[in-house]
């Protein structure tokens, strides 16, 4: 019978990259586009199209079938109107949306998409999700790749070394780590921050028992100053990709809004995940779902940084935090299910974690000292303390504690290193 199953499943995997092969080239169509809008209105315009060297994304799984984030896009054959591929992830213009500057002003922010390059005209579809979790289809993009204006990326050359290497790309998760902050003369660091943090990852749960799945990559992208900016202590460094911290007045929020350079670094190297290294001990960092996580090199809980941040940014995973002042306002709507797998508002539970819980545990469940390592249904979470439930009483998505994930997050992260490596 396993045997049976392998051959089913090999078979499987062979019709899948004969799809690629047949639909897509070995190489990276990236859009860029502005997203801009207030609380309640957004727009989009597209602004560039680029061709890159690397495809380093799964040629297998070609669909996504997560269905996580708040946008998404789908490529479809201009001819026979199929399927052929499909992503969804989230961006900073969302978490402004939620912010109190967002109510009548208006802003812009550049973000990118990432897709491999189609052989054939496709039709390239653009949705955005409403607060009820349903989608709605923003705009249609036509794209020809023969006669379309597809500009080869020139960006700067940076040079990539492997930090962590267990197979060809396509196969596996590829992790790039860039360089921020970190001048010529600090290259060395870099390089050393690097190492450290790859053990970070490698050696906590359940990324260690997947190292065979994993290629971490680091670019070594140099900036101008070191650091990183910090506009509430009228602090300003020209660094590569333009992080900063105070991201919405949030003191500990590090971003970036510049995208477009993130990607050009990023591409220098195959992958699926950016982490930005940031040059600074301070704390803090931010991750966006399928768009990039960062971090800080010196701060003594970075170890927890990268891994809290990369659990957004690569499983999804929302903060189960509720007690800390945040930017954000009414970020989860209680009257509807959160997409994120380690929350839940109760309104589709079944969606979630209930077939991990013991049929004793009593739901909700009281965070008491009885149910310390219990799967269960404990309120707080997502910034507030009433109405969002997460599935144990201390993750490393609540606390600062590294190498704590609970049992319902390592499944989610499970399930997307599967989705990436298969």
């Amino acid at each position: 019978m396993k045997k049976i199953i392998l051959l089913m499943l090999l078979a499987l995997t062979i019709g899948a990259q004969a799809q690629f092969k047949d639909h897509f080239k070995n190489k990276t169509l990236r859009i860029d586009y502005i997203h801009s809008g207030n609380s309640v209105e957004e727009d989009y315009e597209l602004d560039t199209l680029y061709t890159e060297k690397y495809w380093g994304g799964s040629k297998t799984n070609l669909i996504d079938k997560f269905n996580y984030g708040n946008y998404k896009f789908e490529v479809y054959d201009a001819e026979t109107n199929k399927l052929l591929y499909s992503r969804a992830y989230s961006s900073l213009f969302r978490e402004w949306q939620a912010t109190p500057e967002a109510e009548g002003n208006y802003k812009a922010f550049d973000e990118t998409i990432v897709l491999p390059y189609p052989k054939s005209p496709v039709n390239i579809s653009f949705y955005s999700r409403n607060k009820d979790l349903s989608w709605d289809k923003e705009f249609i993009l036509p794209l020809n790749p023969k006669i379309r204006d597809v500009k080869k990326n020139k960006q700067n050359k940076f040079r990539k070394s492997k930090i962590h290497y267990s197979g060809k790309p396509n196969d596996k998760l590829d992790i790039v780590i860039i360089a921020e902050g970190y001048t010529e003369e600090e290259m060395e660091k870099f390089k050393n921050d690097c190492e450290r943090f790859k053990g970070y990852i490698l050696e906590s749960e359940p990324y260690k028992q997947n190292k065979d799945k994993i290629n971490i990559w680091a670019v070594n992208s140099i900036s101008e100053e070191s650091g990183t900016d910090l506009p509430g202590d009228d602090i300003w460094k020209n660094t590569v990709v333009g992080t900063n911290f105070y991201t919405f007045g949030s003191e500990r929020y590090l971003t970036t809004e510049d995208m477009k350079s993130v990607r050009d670094v990023a591409a220098n190297a195959p992958y699926d995940q950016i982490f930005i290294l940031v040059n600074h001990e301070k704390y803090g960092g931010g991750g966006i779902y399928n768009y990039y996580s960062l971090g800080t090199s010196d701060n003594p809980a970075g170890d927890f940084l990268f891994q809290h941040e990369f659990g957004h940014a690569f499983a999804g995973l929302a903060d189960e935090y509720y007690t800390s002042d945040v930017a954000v306002e009414d970020f989860y709507p209680l009257d509807v299910e959160p997409w994120e797998p380690n929350i839940s508002t109760l309104v589709d539970f079944n969606s979630k974690w209930q077939n991990m819980i013991r049929v004793d545990t009593p739901v909700p469940t009281p965070a008491t000292e009885e149910f310390e390592y219990t799967i269960g249904v404990y309120e707080g979470g997502g910034y507030v303390a009433k109405g969002v439930f997460r599935p144990y009483i201390d993750c490393t998505m609540k606390s600062v504690k590294y190498d704590a994930f609970c049992p319902v997050c390592k499944r989610a992260i499970q399930r997307m290193i599967d989705f990436y490596a298969e």
